[in-house]
């Protein structure tokens, strides 16, 4: 009694490097790192110190290390894109038209990109000393 192998066919599968790719494996390890940073940033601010003692004077004295403020653009940095590109994929389950579609994601990609640009200038030369003597002119 003799058996017959079946023939197995083998074939190069051709996979495509397009936006949705890199947009799938943006959020999987933007998400990873923004677990690190979110969970690191809920920790410090309110675990480590009572929710009572963020004031501007507390975000000064951090403020005044640039160790705190790349930590805090890079939460930004990986927030706002992460965030904004679930708001993509969601507004894609609903818009069936491409146009419509491209419009709203060249607007969706100036926003990123013009928000963290403005947020992380803000977060860079925010002035400690400043913020200090504006506090302590604050009535209370």
């Amino acid at each position: 009694m003799t058996s017959a192998t079946p023939s197995i066919t083998r074939r190069k599968v051709q996979v495509k490097y397009n936006f949705e790719r890199y947009a799938y494996l943006f959020m999987r390890m933007s998400g990873l790192i923004l677990l690190i940073l979110a969970v690191g940033h809920m920790i410090i601010q309110h675990v480590l110190n009572s929710s009572g003692n963020l004031t501007l004077i507390f975000v000064a004295e951090q403020w005044n290390s640039w160790g705190w403020k790349v930590y805090d653009i890079f939460l930004l940095l990986f927030a706002i894109p992460h965030g904004v590109n679930g708001l993509r994929n969601v507004l894609e389950d609903y818009i069936h038209n491409p146009g419509v579609m491209k419009t709203i994601n060249v607007i969706l990609a100036i926003f990123v990109v013009a928000t963290v640009i403005w947020a992380a200038i803000g977060i860079s030369l925010f002035d400690p000393e400043a913020a200090r003597q504006a506090a302590q002119n604050l009535p209370g």
